[in-house]
């Protein structure tokens, strides 16, 4: 089980959500079956519309790591990650600081969602 806390200025106060372990539910559909308001376009990781700042709060060693394809280029574009840490994510299991609620599945650890 994942707790999920989303803060934004959007919103009065955080709103922490709990996602099913092995659920493969992103964190965009996780916010949106919560009514949380997280900015998208296109869903499928290629606007970068719905980048999100990711912290892991847990002291697990962080499974939702991986980013797509997609979520490199998106990101990269946007000047939100370096090749860098890229490489750290891939090589070292690093996490980047941000990520596209669209792409990223929040596996068994505990994450502030900044957006």
């Amino acid at each position: 089980m994942a707790n999920i806390t989303f803060s934004s200025p959007k919103m009065k106060k955080d709103v922490t959500v709990y996602a099913t372990a092995g659920d493969t539910h992103t964190l965009l559909l996780i916010a949106q079956n919560n009514k949380i308001p997280v900015e998208f376009e296109c869903e499928n990781g290629e606007c970068g519309s719905c980048c999100v700042e990711v912290q892991i709060l847990s002291n697990k060693t962080p499974m939702g790591i991986a980013l797509t394809e997609k979520e490199k280029v998106a990101l990269r574009l946007a000047g939100k990650i370096t090749k860098e840490q890229i490489a750290d994510a891939e090589e070292k299991d690093l996490p980047p600081p941000y990520r596209l609620a669209c792409q990223f599945i929040a596996r068994n650890e505990d994450v502030l969602v900044k957006f």
